[in-house]
């Protein structure tokens, strides 16, 4: 007996056709070049992959398109393999990647242009740092070494700080997702950090690419609470570094921007004590000399005054001398007591001889 043909509409055919294909291949990674990208009302991105033995038609949405895509770049797509309803075989896109070296900086160049004309680069968005924080939160890998280096360097620095820890991927495909998530947790903490770290040590190009995600680009210049990154080593600048407040140039140098070493700071402050003491012994020398200077200027006004009132006094004897009765009578003058009379004749005795003098004016007394 022969096997009859299911009997299918259209419509039905195209669901049982979908339904396999996601039972078989729910998700796959497709590696190929690009071409016939286009961008479609704003919403829907639509491209081939090909390489030289075939082309695959490729949709997805805006949202997706998280680093810039030109034809000719290499890249590998995690999709779900879709029959549309006009009968065309598609992958929806749900991630994807670059590869190759110049593909990525390509790409990467073409973001920063974008964003950099949105001035979400510009210094003058940038904060400052807080001075020795208090609470602080890490996003990273714990198991990478990167992570490891900063809390070593940061305990040995400054201990004592409240450090909360988000474990996330941070390269591979789904690892800038995570890196949101984790940033948007942290600004919404009930007891917020100071500051926010992104660590990630070196790697390739295409390890490191996820810090030129345009999502994660963003939700770093978004964030309420000041970001700091130390991604890579120095020769490294991702686009998280350029839109951070600050940024580092390895894991370890974080930990140096973000704490002062504590043997520095009591060296520091014991040259601060020295110094103020010493300002402060000047001081007390200087104004101990001013009131001995005021002392003797004192000294020599009262010396001054009291030889003026000396010389007065003198002055004052030498005219009361003058005008002292006896030596008046000793210059040749008399007294006369008793009531005389205008026209009397007086007559004064003295030692040798006699005057007689006539009284002219009488004053009463």
């Amino acid at each position: 007996m022969v096997n009859q043909p299911l009997e299918l509409s259209v419509s039905d055919f195209l669901a049982l056709t979908n339904q396999i294909l996601d039972n078989a291949y729910p998700s796959v990674a497709v590696v190929g070049e690009v071409a016939s990208f286009k961008v479609n009302q704003g919403k829907y991105v639509f491209f081939d992959l090909k390489d030289e033995r075939g082309t695959v038609s490729c949709f997805m949405t805006v949202y997706n398109l998280r680093q810039p895509i030109e034809d000719g770049m290499r890249l590998i797509v995690v999709a779900n393999p879709k029959l549309t309803a006009w009968g065309k075989f598609s992958l929806t896109v749900k991630a994807y990647r670059m590869i190759g070296e110049g593909d990525l900086q390509r790409s990467a160049s073409l973001l920063e242009q974008k964003l950099k004309q949105e001035g979400l680069f510009d210094d003058d968005r940038k904060r400052l740092l807080p001075v020795m924080p208090k609470r602080v939160a890490v996003i990273s890998s714990t198991d990478a070494a990167g992570y490891k280096d900063f809390i070593k360097i940061l305990n040995d620095r400054w201990s004592g700080l409240e450090v909360e820890v988000a474990h996330v991927q941070v390269q591979g495909i789904g690892a800038a997702d995570q890196v949101i998530q984790a940033l948007n947790y942290c600004n919404q903490m009930p007891h917020e950090p100071e500051v926010i770290v992104i660590i990630r040590g070196g790697g390739s190009a295409d390890d490191l690419s996820t810090f030129n995600d345009e999502l994660l680009v963003r939700a770093i210049a978004a964030s309420r609470i000041p970001v700091l990154t130390g991604i890579g080593h120095e020769v490294d600048t991702t686009l998280a570094d350029l839109a951070a407040d600050v940024r580092a140039a390895t894991p370890s140098n974080a930990a140096q921007i973000l704490v002062p070493d504590k043997r520095d700071v009591i060296a520091r402050l014991s040259t601060d004590i020295h110094r103020i003491r010493r300002a402060y012994q000047a001081m007390i020398d200087s104004q101990i000399r001013e009131v001995g200077a005021l002392v003797d200027r004192i000294d020599s006004l009262i010396d001054q005054r009291l030889q003026s009132s000396v010389e007065q006094l003198k002055h004052i004897e030498g005219v009361m001398r003058a005008y002292d009765p006896k030596l008046v009578l000793k210059r040749g003058y008399a007294i006369v007591r008793g009531d005389p009379v205008v026209g009397e004749k007086l007559e004064i005795l003295r030692e040798k001889d006699t005057i007689i003098a006539e009284v002219v004016n009488v004053k009463q007394r």
